[in-house]
């Protein structure tokens, strides 16, 4: 605890930008609430960057999120999972997400330092090993260009991808043990926390606009059968760029035409299609937009 609370108390004073890396349940979040809240007793104002698409911390999942704070109060649970901008991925799994996933992040850092923000704490996914693992943190330390990347690892598991980081780039990589007291979560407690994360973000009021085939992206195949796309998370565009919300599609078979319901109160200009869809009890299924449009 003693190296936690001096690493803690050296990057939450002079660090611009700082990202966690680990597996599941390696701390994460509990370290970058610890980082935001010892920033904030400094006087220094926090852009946390939630890039866990997975079990988000601000927002909803299937996004990167950014929440901007001024005082410790705001770390509280309710008031944290506020977001004040975020960049749509579309899946739960950065699995076949890079892009968009290294995008987003960079997306909101950059929102971060618009807003005058001194300190960014970056919460990543637990994918850490293997190629795409590597490739994925690797490229978003070169976007995002932290001052410090801390590793939370169980015995060498991250020596590789700190390796890779400490060869290729400038800054400083702290290693440091999972502590014991953090808790390990299931496969099955994960799935429900997706589930009530979204039940809480699709609660009434909500809105129901009628969508023509047009404003889809990717673009909808000549002749392509909408009532597909029916259940499919979507993420809504402003048309100047920035992501508004999410948004879930449903075709009303009566009528032949697509909806999308969203507790967003503005109707947006563009749906970016997602990668899963939503069943009726909010559970998530992959959807390969591929097979899906019968594309390449």
């Amino acid at each position: 605890m003693d190296r936690y609370k001096a690493v803690i108390e050296r990057v939450a004073g002079g660090a611009r930008t700082a990202m966690l890396i680990g597996g599941l349940d390696s701390g994460k979040s509990t370290l970058s609430r610890a980082l935001a809240d010892v920033a904030l007793d400094m006087g220094r104002s926090v852009g946390y960057l939630d890039a866990d698409v997975g079990q988000q911390v601000v927002g909803p999942p299937t996004t990167v999120t950014l929440r901007l704070l001024h005082d410790p109060s705001e770390l509280e649970p309710e008031k944290l999972s506020l977001t004040d901008a975020m960049s749509f991925v579309g899946s739960t799994s950065p699995q076949g997400q890079l892009l968009p996933l290294v995008v987003g992040a960079a997306r909101m850092q950059a929102t971060a330092r618009t807003a005058g923000v001194d300190l960014v704490v970056v919460d990543t996914g637990g994918l850490v090993s293997g190629v795409y693992g590597q490739i994925l943190k690797s490229h978003t330390v070169a976007l995002l260009q932290p001052d410090v990347v801390i590793g939370l690892q169980r015995g060498e598991e991250l020596d590789p991808l700190l390796g890779i980081i400490q060869r290729f780039f400038p800054c400083q990589v702290v290693a440091l043990p999972v502590l014991p007291e953090i808790r390990h979560t299931s496969v099955e407690e994960r799935a429900s926390n997706r589930v009530e994360a979204f039940r809480r973000y699709f609660s009434e009021p909500l809105q129901r606009w009628r969508v023509k085939p047009t404003v889809f992206m990717p673009a909808l195949p000549a002749l392509f059968e909408q009532e597909k796309l029916d259940g499919i998370l979507v993420g809504l565009s402003d048309g100047a760029g920035e992501c508004i919300g999410l948004g879930m599609l449903g075709f009303l078979a009566d009528e032949g035409v697509l909806r999308v319901i969203s507790p967003v109160a503005d109707a947006p200009k563009a749906l970016k299609l997602g990668s899963v869809r939503l069943e009726e009890d909010f559970r998530v299924r992959r959807v390969d937009l591929r097979n899906l449009f019968g594309t390449d």
